[in-house]
């Protein structure tokens, strides 16, 4: 380890408690939200003036404090995040923004903030080759996806330009999605995980013939004792804890057991009683999923439904709902019942201490009693000295600076509205046998699919990059398109904008930003044409008024997905229960099927996106380039006749 600089441990805060729980336990870093802009608006999070007393006494004891903007930002929203940063800056004095929109580090900067920017994992920047145009955003640390193993870690860390350091996940929930490569909560209501509104469909148990399983809900992740190995890579430069929907025993308790197993995991008898402390977390079971690379182990949990916190109990007895435990329970811990969108979803603080097996009647709630069979969740312990500890630490706060208002307006890039009728462009999985003269043609790349297309055609044709590259396929990717350059393919669509460092000519192409780069504001679309994005597809999520705004005021070419099957999520996991291309099924009755291509794991709905209805008020905004996803539909998958809006009408929260 580099001892004159070990790595800093990174603790989750959701509220004033557990960001108490984290200085006390010797964090040497706290990350938290705020109110809005937050990937974590479900949890309780922060005002300013609470932040600035809490910051205060973070930073006399040593700890620093970063704070999570890290939602997509629509453009009516950039002003409002600009005051918001600006008075962050004058009033909480945060050492560093965790942010995701690619606008977000303009914006930070115009609004007078001078700490580190740090990029979110919602960025999904776990990349070799684009790390030099990470660097240029501005940003100072990057924080890379839970998918990487040691050594895919290790191979990004040898890559790092002067400047930029690595921030690693070491526990915490595991998203069975690739992080910022998830609509699913969006898609079914409009609740989106890039804003911070996941409610976690992917926990549900779904139905595939006579298999009733939570087919994509995982386990925690659990780096533990094999953490040793990144102390080495001294680019890695902070271990970081999810959770900011936890509590403080959860905080207190992990914090404790990392910082002994960074300071002393040689130790036998310090590993154990970090184990232990790990155990008394009140987490899910563990994985360590993908860490070893050379010896994964797949995190999907098909034994139940889990949520956060510890499964301790099921509901029973109907209108007279009551609980009996599988383990003890202390007066003084929070249950959490069911799951945050279900009728009946309670947080029950337990007032007497509960034995195993013995009965706790649940309170009545205004609605509907929870569902017998309804999941309940031990995720908070409320011990007698950690309250000491945290009593004595509010003691020390003083209060915070009074509010002050801001006028801040965001600088925004002049618009080049598009005119005259758009383009329309067809994107396939096999490129049908005759193209068509009405549309561009557009295939989704693998290397390999390019050897069964006649090189005729290729400088026609738009190729379209998946939204992920892992590290280690970066070289068959580059020499994939080096290989086509030169055979005469010039356009290209990428679904994320570091992928334009695998391109060893980038100035022989025309890139288009695809729709899973998630631009929702202009000033994101000025980032990627400075990026040298020729144009750019809005993201998909975006609501009517996010839509029909967002071209006068960009100063690219704007690309709309007008129609198609547009995937759930993608994600590196797969379910060895789970048949792909066989239809299952949500507890709501929604349809879905998924299908592995390369490396990734894609999860379709059986309805379409359809804006189709839309296309003239789209036009008229100034949309240049209208697309439709044609994927290929397994035999057994029947497609729903539904409507397809998405978020179009639903307001995206």
């Amino acid at each position: 380890m580099n001892t004159a600089h070990p790595p800093e441990i990174l603790a989750p805060a959701g509220n004033a408690d557990s960001f108490l729980a984290a200085v006390a336990a010797g964090a040497d870093a706290v990350y938290c939200g705020l109110k809005n802009f937050s990937a974590r608006m479900e949890a309780e999070n922060f005002s300013l003036t609470e932040l600035a007393s809490l910051t205060e006494l973070a930073h006399a004891k040593g700890t620093r404090v970063h704070v999570a903007v890290n939602n997509l930002l629509k453009t009516p929203e950039l002003d409002q995040a600009g005051r918001l940063i600006q008075r962050l800056a004058r009033q909480v004095r945060p050492d560093a923004l965790i942010v995701q929109d690619l606008g977000l580090p303009a914006l930070a900067r115009q609004a007078g903030f001078t700490g580190e920017l740090h990029l979110s994992t919602l960025a999904n920047a776990g990349t070799v080759s684009g790390l030099e145009q990470i660097a240029g955003l501005g940003v100072s640390r990057v924080v890379l996806p839970r998918e990487l193993s040691i050594d895919e870690i290790k191979a990004v860390a040898a890559r790092c330009p002067q400047g930029l350091t690595l921030e690693v996940f070491v526990h915490g929930a595991l998203c069975y999605a690739v992080s910022g490569r998830c609509y699913w909560s969006s898609y079914l209501g409009g609740k989106s995980s890039l804003r911070g509104r996941c409610v976690q469909p992917c926990r549900r148990q779904y139905q595939q013939k006579n298999q009733k399983l939570p087919f994509f809900s995982c386990d925690d992740l659990s780096v533990d004792v094999l953490v040793r190995p990144l102390a080495g890579i001294e680019q890695v430069t902070s271990w970081k804890i999810e959770g900011r929907k936890k509590g403080p025993h959860y905080v207190y308790h992990t914090v404790t057991a990392y910082r002994m197993l960074r300071d002393s995991g040689n130790d036998p008898a310090q590993r154990k009683t970090a184990l232990a402390l790990l155990d008394m977390a009140l987490g899910r079971p563990s994985s360590h999923y993908n860490f070893l690379g050379h010896r994964p182990s797949n995190p999907i949990a098909d034994r139940e439904q889990t949520g956060s916190g510890r499964l301790v109990a099921k509901v029973q007895g109907g209108a007279k709902a009551y609980l009996s435990p599988r383990e003890p329970l202390k007066g003084g811990d929070l249950l959490r019942v069911g799951y945050e969108d279900q009728a009946g979803h309670q947080i029950v603080k337990i007032r007497r201490d509960v034995p195993k097996g013995g009965r706790l009647d649940l309170p009545k709630d205004q609605g509907r009693p929870p569902a017998t069979g309804t999941p309940v969740f031990l995720v908070d312990r409320r011990e007698r000295e950690l309250q000491q500890i945290l009593s004595g630490l509010r003691q020390e706060l003083t209060p915070g600076p009074p509010t002050r208002e801001s006028t801040f307006t965001a600088a925004l890039p002049r618009g080049k509205k598009h005119k005259g009728a758009p383009r329309e462009m067809d994107v396939w999985r096999v490129l049908p046998g005759r193209l068509g003269n009405q549309s561009e043609q557009a295939v989704w790349l693998t290397p390999g699919v390019e050897r069964n297309i006649s090189r005729t055609v290729f400088g026609r044709i738009w190729w379209w990059l998946p939204p992920v590259v892992w590290p280690g396929e970066e070289k068959a990717w580059g020499e994939c398109l080096d290989t086509m350059t030169r055979l005469g393919a010039r356009q290209f669509v990428l679904n994320a904008p570091w992928q334009m460092g695998l391109f060893a000519r980038p100035g022989r192409s025309v890139f288009w930003a695809g729709p899973m780069c998630n631009a929702s504001n202009p000033l994101a679309l000025a980032e990627l044409a400075g990026m040298g994005f020729a144009g750019a597809f809005a993201s998909p999520e975006l609501d009517a008024g996010g839509f029909l705004e967002l071209p006068a005021s960009s100063p690219l070419p704007l690309g709309v997905l007008v129609r198609g099957i547009h995937p759930l999520c993608v994600s590196r996991i797969r379910s060895e229960n789970l048949r792909e291309r066989e239809p299952f099924q949500s507890p709501r009755g929604e349809q879905f099927w998924s299908r592995t291509y390369g490396r990734l794991v894609w999860t379709f709905p059986n309805w379409e996106l359809d804006l189709s209805a839309k296309w003239a008020e789209l036009e008229k905004a100034g949309y240049a380039l209208f697309a439709r996803l044609h994927e290929p539909v397994p035999d057994k998958v029947a497609l729903k006749d539904r409507p397809g809006l998405w978020n179009w009408d639903l307001k995206m929260l």
